[in-house]
């Protein structure tokens, strides 16, 4: 029995391996066919210009941005998040509102977000690049998530925004342009207290010495108008020179405070990494990210090879049956004595 056995595996073995040496040439052409074709197609696809090739070369500049979830100077995550009106969209999407929420999920999230998506399409008029004809918003949002990456490195911190284009210099502009409105929203948000505080004492101290050029003009005006108008006049140009110079020295002593705050805060976040911070914009590419013709064509010549084998055994197995009246009558639905 168990030699039955063996023998008639053995048997088998020699009937699979006659009916690949049988189609030998089948498979042979198949395999070379595919492999000319897809040869010839990727040197065509390189010559052509990349608005018209069918497999355009691609190219994929990336920014790098560092997302610090541990700065001192981020305020909290949670009331941020509720301020801004994207907690309860957060919580949806995963980013947990809670003690427990990052920065940099919160970063990776907004960028898959309908404003953000639809600023991008807008800036850059994608309807019309990717050709959309209907369903504008839903379409183009769908071809722009398509070519647009955005990641977290947890080891390292590092955010990063890519996409993926055949013109290197549109996507460059695309990704530089997501960086700046990322790190505009972060701002709006007043993520960074340290960077709002800032933003706010240059704008106070810009108005107080504005102020006191004001006041000091008004001073020396007053002045000029003593030997104008005579000495009848002089009571009320003395009270109005008193109330002026006590003005003049309160913006003063609010300049002088202001600036030693302001100079105070810069030593602070000079010691301190921001909570959102650009770290390389995107660069024009010089190398295509993709498609691997080389990796395609080894691909299709081994997908037209077991294509090859297994047409072979098919044939095979139509030429059996037909060589077998039984298994003819049992397909022509006669029945058998």
């Amino acid at each position: 029995m168990n030699e039955r056995t063996e023998h008639n595996d053995e048997v088998s073995l020699l009937d699979l391996f006659a009916v690949l040496l049988r189609y030998k040439w089948l498979i042979l052409w198949v395999t070379f066919a595919a492999a000319f074709i897809i040869l010839i197609m990727s040197i065509i696809s390189l010559k052509l210009p990349p608005e018209k090739s069918f497999l355009p070369n691609e190219y994929t500049p990336k920014a790098l941005m560092l997302i610090n979830d541990t700065s001192s100077s981020g305020g909290s995550l949670s009331s941020m998040l509720s301020s801004s009106g994207l907690g309860s969209l957060a919580g949806l999407a995963g980013v947990s509102v809670s003690g427990g929420a990052t920065y940099s999920a919160l970063a990776v999230y907004l960028t898959g977000t309908n404003t953000f998506l639809d600023a991008v399409v807008d800036t850059f008029d994608l309807v019309t690049r990717y050709k959309i004809k209907k369903f504008y918003r839903a379409d183009s949002r769908r071809a722009l998530k398509n070519n647009l990456s955005a990641s977290f490195d947890d080891k390292t911190g590092v955010f990063s925004i890519s996409f993926t284009d055949i013109d290197p210099e549109f996507a460059q502009h695309v990704v530089n342009f997501c960086v700046e409105y990322m790190e505009s929203w972060f701002e709006q948000m007043g993520i960074d207290q340290n960077k709002l505080q800032k933003d706010n004492l240059e704008i106070n101290i810009k108005n107080t010495y504005d102020e006191i050029i004001r006041l000091e003009n008004e001073s020396r005006n007053l002045e000029q108008s003593v030997s104008r108008y005579g000495a009848a006049n002089i009571p009320s140009i003395m009270l109005e020179s008193n109330r002026i110079k006590l003005e003049l020295d309160a913006q003063r002593e609010v300049y002088t405070q202001l600036k030693t705050q302001y100079e105070l805060l810069k030593v602070t976040m000079a010691s301190e990494t921001p909570v959102f911070q650009v770290l390389e914009m995107a660069e024009v590419p010089d190398k295509k990210s993709g498609p691997g013709r080389g990796m395609l064509c080894i691909i299709v010549t081994f997908a037209a090879f077991f294509i090859s084998v297994l047409l072979a055994f098919i044939l095979n197995a139509i030429k059996n049956i037909k060589a077998d009246p039984y298994a003819v009558a049992k397909l022509k639905g006669k029945k058998q004595p």
